[in-house]
């Protein structure tokens, strides 16, 4: 008995299960898969699996389901992620086009993940701590005030209103831009916040004190806002309809913990595959209401920072923010791992990244 075959078989059990969510028997293995065996062949393999703990036999006249350990095997060994069809590509481009804001951009990817995979779909905004600068407008909006509108990498458009006596003369203001503009644009919100400061004490910038004072603060409250990640998800009430079991009950309850949903996804979509996406299955969550539950995350968008002298951005690998799938381990892990890259891939196009890759790529 050949390892190769043996664990062609397990496939074959598990691309079963997945789809019936029997128990899978060796005459059904014979008759639906080309395994090139007998039934009886096929049976010794499939207890000499169970032995090495992939296979486990729920009755005693039952046939097997895959462990854990067997599912982890079956996910590791998808070589590559299968592509989406141009019809697919095209659906997905043409929902997510419609979209009138970043938000709706993210609430319309939650959508349609859950829409495929028929699992939950969690997809986090950007952290404003991983953000860089873009661009900055400041203008004057009463006698003693100005308003300054930030926008960040990824998207994102804050306005402050900042209190500033005397109020800049506007060729000053104008210089003053232009310079942040120019030594800013590509920093961290932080970054950019010490550059400001620092600005406003030279000799050619004295008279900006106050302002670099107070728009120093305005994006070092931006870059300290805890709260400036938020989830959107999909697919809850869907799921707990189509799994009615005891398994997925603390799943549920686990969804109510953003907190531990957003770390678990953070870190696995920081550790990605070559397949573009991240898998924890079960036990791996270390989340003990997922221990019937398997996670797949990839990150979309890429950090880009620089010092204050250099002149173009560097990528830092680290995504800007994850978008994810949650379901049974006994999930379709084909489909879901191709939606949630696609659906990754898209997103990190549309917040403008540069080194994206083209929204055809699935």
């Amino acid at each position: 008995m050949t390892q190769s075959r043996r664990m062609l078989v397990l496939r074959a059990v598990i691309e079963d299960y997945i789809r019936s969510q029997e128990p899978v028997g060796s005459t059904s293995l014979t008759r639906n898969h080309h395994l090139g065996v007998s039934s009886a062949t096929v049976r010794n393999d499939m207890a000499a699996l169970e032995d090495e703990g992939y296979l486990v036999q729920p009755h005693t006249s039952a046939g097997r389901i895959p462990t854990e350990k067997g599912y982890r095997y079956f996910v590791d060994r998808l070589a590559t992620v299968v592509p989406l069809s141009p019809a697919q590509r095209r659906g997905i481009g043409n929902f997510l086009a419609g979209s009138v804001s970043l938000e709706d951009t993210l609430q319309r990817a939650a959508r349609l993940l859950a829409r495929i995979t028929g699992q939950v779909a969690v997809v986090a905004s950007p952290a404003l701590s991983k953000s860089t600068l873009r661009h900055i407008e400041i203008v004057p909006v009463s006698i003693n005030r100005l308003l300054a509108v930030i926008i960040t990498d990824t998207g994102r458009v804050a306005q402050h209103t900042l209190e500033v006596r005397p109020l800049p003369e506007t060729q000053a203001l104008a210089a003053f831009s232009r310079t942040i503009n120019a030594r800013c644009a590509g920093v961290s919100l932080s970054a950019a916040s010490a550059t400001i400061l620092d600005l406003g004490k030279t000799a050619e910038h004295g008279t900006m004190v106050s302002l670099a004072t107070a728009l120093s603060s305005a994006l070092n409250s931006m870059a300290d806002d805890e709260r400036a990640t938020d989830l959107y998800m999909a697919g809850t009430s869907k799921l707990a309809h189509q799994h009615s079991g005891a398994d997925m009950a603390p799943l549920l309850d686990a969804l109510e913990e953003q907190v531990v949903i957003m770390r678990l996804m953070n870190s696995l979509s920081e550790e990605v595959t070559e397949n573009g996406v991240g898998v924890a299955i079960g036990s791996e969550t270390h989340t003990p209401e997922l221990m019937h539950a398997s996670v797949v995350t990839s990150g979309y968008g890429h950090t880009h920072t620089r010092t204050s002298d250099d002149a173009a951005g560097k990528l830092t690998g680290k995504p800007v923010a994850f978008v994810g799938s949650i379901g049974p381990t006994h999930m379709d892990y084909v489909t879901t791992m191709t939606a949630v890259r696609a659906v990754a891939r898209y997103l990190t196009g549309i917040i403008g990244e540069d080194d994206a890759p083209a929204a055809g790529d699935g």
